[in-house]
């Protein structure tokens, strides 16, 4: 019961003590990241194009971020809908989001930043050395429009497509 209480607490505390300190008005650090796919991407090319939706996971193939990313698969009309692109990201090693996109099927750019330096610029990245669970809404012009850190796996899309129907996205 100690150690399950002591990993809580530490769980807990990383999550508090590594909420980003980005807000909302302040310009998105850029980033130039390789996809699943092979392809890089990078947040200055969708400058003056279309909003961002960066949703960071903290690693492939566990049960929380495999419940968030199908539930991207299932529901990603609903972010369709918007003139966005949007992506998950980890510091992963490339290779294992490979594997992890495959497994679930993912239809939409999941980024690796093995190097921490995305991750770290956004300041996302906890005691495990690992990125927290925080989707970042950036506008057309690269401003960060909102800090989701309250993220419900299984409701990921719909979340996603409520907070850009709030945040007036184009449709």
């Amino acid at each position: 019961m100690f150690v399950k209480s002591l990993f809580l607490s530490l769980f807990l505390l990383s999550s508090v003590v590594n909420a980003t300190e980005l807000k909302v008005g302040d310009m998105a650090p850029n980033f130039k990241l390789q996809a699943t796919t092979g392809d890089y991407y990078q947040l200055s090319d969708y400058r003056g194009k279309q909003a961002v939706v960066l949703a960071w996971y903290p690693m492939a193939n566990t049960r929380g971020c495999t419940i968030e990313c199908k539930s991207l698969v299932e529901k990603g009309h609903l972010i369709r809908a918007f003139n966005v692109s949007y992506f998950m990201a980890s510091v992963d090693p490339l290779d294992d989001n490979r594997d992890f996109a495959k497994k679930t099927n993912a239809d939409f750019p999941m980024l690796s930043d093995p190097s921490k330096a995305t991750a770290k610029a956004y300041d996302v990245l906890n005691l495990f050395r690992v990125a927290s669970r925080v989707t970042f809404y950036i506008d057309k012009e690269g401003k960060i429009i909102k800090i989701d850190e309250d993220i419900t796996p299984a409701t990921a899309a719909e979340d996603i497509a409520k907070n850009l129907a709030a945040l007036s996205i184009d449709d």
